[in-house]
């Protein structure tokens, strides 16, 4: 079997911050930029709390089944919530999506270099 690749997003908003959190978001507001975002395995906070609430975590997990998405999707909601929680950051409306990148269309350059392999 081969590896997959899931790439999850938990997307969500902070809600009943007190001036301390907001400060202590704004003070590492440069680490959590959306222009440094990646797809990690432990998760990658972003967000721009000046601007509006809304923050997304971003995960990479692999699985040897489409099903094992299910269970990626669910740990990086977990892990989310546990992040916010340790903070005691307050948020609301957390939902998550992910993508099987085995099953992602393929761009217009992959597409070339794949009719090239052939």
């Amino acid at each position: 079997m081969t590896t997959r690749v899931f790439r999850v997003t938990v997307r969500g908003v902070f809600s009943g911050l007190d001036g301390e959190q907001r400060t202590a978001l704004l003070d590492r507001a440069g680490e959590h930029s959306v222009l440094r975002a990646a797809f990690t395995p432990e998760g990658h906070l972003s967000y721009d709390i000046a601007v509006r609430p809304a923050f997304t975590f971003r995960f990479q997990a692999t699985g040897e089944r489409e099903e094992d998405i299910v269970a990626a999707t669910e740990r990086a909601e977990v892990a989310a919530r546990a992040w916010l929680d340790e903070r005691g950051y307050g948020y609301k409306n957390l939902r998550a999506q992910a993508e099987d990148l085995s099953l992602a269309p393929l761009g217009k350059r992959q597409r070339r270099e794949a009719a090239r392999r052939l």
